[in-house]
């Protein structure tokens, strides 16, 4: 009896918080447009906290309201503020990484705004390292995030590449950027292209022989060389030796006049995602098109497979369905007004092996994985209640039905069921799924905008959710009847032995 109470006093116990769930409310925000969000683990203590910006109101010394930006960062453990940083303008997108790899050095935040601003702020404190001067964008606004690049300054630390346009039609050019100081590495480096269609990129993407391409494009993908891209922007012949690398394959793809932009697809692309293929060590490229889901070789850039469908609204989600170690990919598809159907798409053959129609009013709902310790994946996804037990027979005649969103998660064993396990009565714009090592467990964040009344504007709602407790708490919906009919019992005991661990095979 002596041992068991001492190994109960020695054995921690994890944190309450970690086991349930937390809700911040952020207050009202203004009429912004995106819904940045990151994890990162800004104050070590192994839990990853809650980066994001919004739009917000806030008075002036003459009482006139005006919009700021606010770049803000939340304690993982309870949602509480570790701080926050106004910003010039909307942020587009926070990426947060190491630019010193293999070192101990702090995590840095890199935010990217809608119009010049680019920035690094130190993760731990909130404090500003470099802000890109804005004059070196030859009078244009970014498009995109900045790309983070290898060192192609070889001052040790990683670099960036930055897109921005003008308003002539014609007029795009790549800046180079110091990981560093925030300085540009040489001039400007401009582009003739017709700007027609979705902006697509620009990704940087490293080939099995080690070629460093950057990929962008407007409904279109081409690709150019870091390496041209290094050697106008320095006005000279040489680069560093990493940059001196070809692939053939994609070198064979140079237009026929020879110019330095590669081309590889060009069919109305709407998406771009790179997914670690399972059988070398490059990526493959996903393709969006308004007609086709494309998944090419990234090593000769030929079609693995092409599934054709409309009406898919949002990037696919990676993740293992299937027990071949290749990843699948969960889809939302526009299926007539207010219906959507769910389905997964088997990597390797390209056809569909699960799906299921529901309704749902939102317009763009996120959807993510997380991986288990058995190389399974858990996908989860909002929609309404199935018709069958949806309350809209309580419905006011001639008025909207009451619109409750569910998050639902599907797992690979039991493709006839999903767990309920939240419900939302705003408009969830963000999600993103973050690891716990230590308890090997998952929890999931989001983003929500609150229903508002008329002339008010719509609060913002964080919240964050621990997928192992969730697991536990939730409400099981059957699809399908089963033989054997599958018990609540048996569900448990599966899932409450269900482990998370970090994926390296996810999106790049």
């Amino acid at each position: 009896m002596i041992l068991v109470l001492v190994c109960a006093f020695l054995i921690p116990c994890p944190p309450r918080d970690l086991h349930s769930t937390w809700s911040r409310h952020l207050g009202p925000q203004g009429d912004g447009d995106l819904s940045p969000l990151e994890l990162a683990d800004v104050n070590e203590d192994g839990l990853r906290d809650v980066l994001l910006s919004f739009v917000t109101s806030r008075n002036a010394s003459a009482g006139v309201s005006r919009p700021a930006s606010l770049l803000v960062c939340l304690s993982g453990m309870n949602g509480s503020t570790l701080w926050s940083s106004p910003l010039p303008e909307e942020a587009r997108d926070i990426t947060c990484l190491d630019l010193l790899p293999g070192s101990v050095a702090e995590t840095i935040c890199l935010v990217t705004g809608t119009h010049k601003m680019l920035s690094a702020f130190n993760a731990t404190s909130g404090k500003v390292i470099w802000t890109l001067n804005p004059n070196y964008l030859s009078n244009g606004t970014l498009a995109a995030p900045g790309v983070v690049l290898p060192d192609v300054d070889e001052d040790g630390v990683r670099d960036l590449v930055v897109l921005a346009i003008g308003e002539l039609q014609r007029d795009l050019c790549f800046l180079l950027v110091s990981g560093r100081t925030g300085n540009p590495v040489g001039r400007p480096v401009k582009y003739d292209i017709m700007r027609e269609g979705n902006l697509i990129g620009p990704q940087v993407y490293i080939t099995a022989s080690g070629a460093v391409y950057i990929l962008f494009g407007f409904g279109n993908i081409q690709a150019v060389a870091l390496r041209d891209i290094f050697v106008q922007a320095q006005n000279r012949d040489s680069s560093p030796p990493f940059l001196q690398i070809e692939e053939p394959e994609w070198e064979k793809r140079r237009s026929i006049n020879l110019s330095e932009l590669i081309d590889i697809y060009s069919d109305g692309v709407e998406l771009l995602q790179m997914v670690k293929a399972a059988d070398s060590n490059c990526s493959n490229l996903l393709i969006t098109t308004k007609q086709d889901l494309v998944l090419l070789r990234g090593q000769n850039l030929t079609p693995y497979w092409t599934l054709s469908l409309q009406g898919l609204h949002s990037q696919p989600t990676p993740g293992y369905f299937t027990d071949d170690q290749m990843l699948d990919f969960l889809l939302q598809i526009q299926d007539g007004v207010g219906m959507k159907k769910i389905m997964v798409v088997d990597g390797d053959s390209g056809s569909v092996i699960w799906s299921y129609s529901a309704p749902c009013h939102m317009k763009e709902t996120p959807t993510t994985s997380a991986v288990t310790s058995d190389q399974k994946s858990v996908f989860l996804f909002w929609a309404e209640e199935p018709p069958a037990t949806s309350p809209s027979s309580d419905a006011i005649p001639g008025t909207e039905p009451f619109s409750l969103h569910h998050l639902y998660l599907l797992h690979p064993t039991f493709p006839s069921i999903l767990l309920d396990l939240a419900n939302a009565t705003g408009t969830v714009t963000a999600s993103e799924v973050g690891i716990n090592d230590l308890w090997k467990d998952a929890f999931y964040v989001t983003r929500t905008t609150e229903p508002s009344s008329e002339g008010h504007p719509a609060p913002l709602v964080v919240s964050k959710l621990s997928l192992r407790w969730a697991l536990m708490e939730g409400q099981m919906v059957q699809l399908k009847e089963t033989t054997p009919k599958i018990g609540r019992g048996e569900l448990r005991r599966f899932l409450s032995r269900i482990k998370f661990v970090d994926s390296p095979l996810q999106v790049v």
